[in-house]
């Protein structure tokens, strides 16, 4: 029998979050097909793009996470993003492919810079 693995829900990586929308902020997601709970970098622009840990441009920098799937792999897309006072799972958060254990917790230092804790 086949196997069928489901994709991250929309919110599935929040512990908790502030009351109303304190946690959360609007944006542009510049690239990228990324599920909900991807980690985010910002790039030149102000606009959000998955993380690039071997960058030197900024984007190696994690800023936010993803609230719900978005593809913006033709073009830039609105999004919803968990910038502060929230807590994450950390096993529900999307990872670039490559990125090795010193990357993540640098990362993670990042999101609690700006008040994204991950359990």
């Amino acid at each position: 029998m086949a196997k069928h693995i489901e994709p991250r829900r929309t919110g599935e990586h929040i512990v908790s979050e502030a009351n109303g929308a304190r946690s959360r902020e609007r944006g542009t997601l510049a690239a990228g097909n990324c599920a909900a709970g991807t980690v985010l970098a910002l790039n030149g622009a102000g606009n959000y793009v998955p993380l690039a840990p071997a960058a030197s441009d900024g984007t190696e920098s994690a800023k936010a996470v993803l609230y719900a799937a978005v593809d913006a792999s033709e073009a830039p897309q609105p999004c919803v993003v968990h910038v502060r006072a929230c807590e994450v799972h950390g096993e529900d958060l999307a990872w670039p492919d490559a990125i090795d254990e010193g990357q993540i917790d640098t990362a993670t230092n990042d999101l609690v810079s700006v008040g994204i804790i991950v359990r």
